[in-house]
């Protein structure tokens, strides 16, 4: 299988540069300054393992390729803003033999939030999701770090509409777990998805207040959270316990002190003007208003993300003090 990774960014070039690591052939699908980078220089890409850099094909969309083949797997890996754009040009691209990418190809959604599934599945015929616990840092054309170990990462994999796994996942799964990251093949993936959602609430508050740990910060996730398991108690959505995440990741992917901010907080560093606070904290306001929950918490932290990446502020500029009461007064009007 050729495996191409549609935004080589923080995930998608470290799944990238692990899977041609082991053997597997990799097209890595980058833009701007980073797509010029990774040409010129190669991926520079360190681990646990150290660093490497790996000379791989880029490309900026399906026309450079030309037709498509059979083998191709796509990995979505983009912020799920700019998903509908990358499915539309993928998906449309043909392939050998016959089709569409489309109609023909596997497609799987390794991103955060719940959004990608559902707007892949209006698309492609073979929609995968895939829950993605793989802390990296993409600040630098070029250049990518994803420092835990023992595993680089733990990828759950399974079908977006649900039911029994079949035997793509599972060679896909294969092909991850040799390249360094364990990938479970699951029937639920969208419920581990969920929980990972809740723990992404925080994206708003790192990228706004900034990544250091305070207990301010703590305890205003917490509040998000508690919003996110009433709506998901509303809406009749099933999330894997913390028990269960903490049974599948604890001690397989542990991160060295002093790793950076996470990637709505690099979003604003590199300056990309766009956060995905709209599918993270937006789909908690979203199922909120579906199912008469206020969510003012997850709302007020949706609207300071975005304001902070319109505008092209710092990230970190706020105090965490300043946000809460934003998050206070929206409270009081709801």
């Amino acid at each position: 299988m050729r495996y191409i990774i549609i935004g080589a960014g923080a995930i998608g070039a470290t799944i990238g540069g692990r899977l041609a690591d082991s053997g597997s052939e990799v097209v890595l699908v980058a833009r701007g300054a980073h797509q010029e980078a990774l040409r010129a220089d190669g991926l520079r890409l360190t681990t646990a393992d150290g660093e490497r850099v790996h000379r791989l094909p880029v490309v900026g969309g399906p026309g450079e390729l030309g037709e498509l083949r059979s083998d191709d797997v796509l990995l979505l890996t983009v912020k799920t803003q700019d998903a509908i754009a990358a499915l539309d040009a993928w998906g449309d691209a043909e392939v050998a033999g016959g089709g569409t990418a489309a109609q023909r190809l596997p497609v799987l959604c390794a991103q955060n939030g719940v959004e990608s599934e559902r707007l892949a599945l209006r698309r492609f015929a073979r929609v995968y999701g895939v829950c993605v616990w793989l802390p990296a840092t993409f600040l630098e054309p070029g250049t990518v770090s994803a420092l835990c170990a023992p595993l680089t990462g733990i990828l759950h994999i399974g079908r977006a509409a649900g039911g029994p796994a079949d035997g793509k996942a599972r060679r896909i799964a294969a092909d991850l777990e040799k390249a360094g990251f364990e990938a479970p093949v699951v029937d639920d993936v969208m419920r581990w998805k969920y929980a990972k959602l809740l723990g992404n609430l925080g994206n708003a508050i790192q990228a706004t207040t900034g990544p250091e740990p305070e207990p301010a910060k703590g305890a205003l996730l917490l509040r998000a959270i508690r919003e996110g398991k009433a709506v998901y108690a509303a809406a009749g959505i099933s999330f894997a316990s913390e028990a269960e995440q903490s049974a599948a990741r604890d001690g397989k992917v542990d991160q060295p002190a002093g790793v950076r901010g996470g990637s709505s907080w690099q979003s604003l560093a590199r300056g990309t003007g766009s956060v995905e606070a709209d599918y993270l904290n937006g789909e908690i306001t979203l199922l909120g208003r579906l199912h008469g929950v206020a969510t003012p918490v997850n709302d007020t932290l949706r609207h300071a993300a975005n304001i902070f990446a319109r505008e092209g502020l710092p990230p970190g500029a706020m105090s965490i003090e300043d946000l809460t009461a934003l998050a206070d007064e929206a409270l009081a009007r709801a």
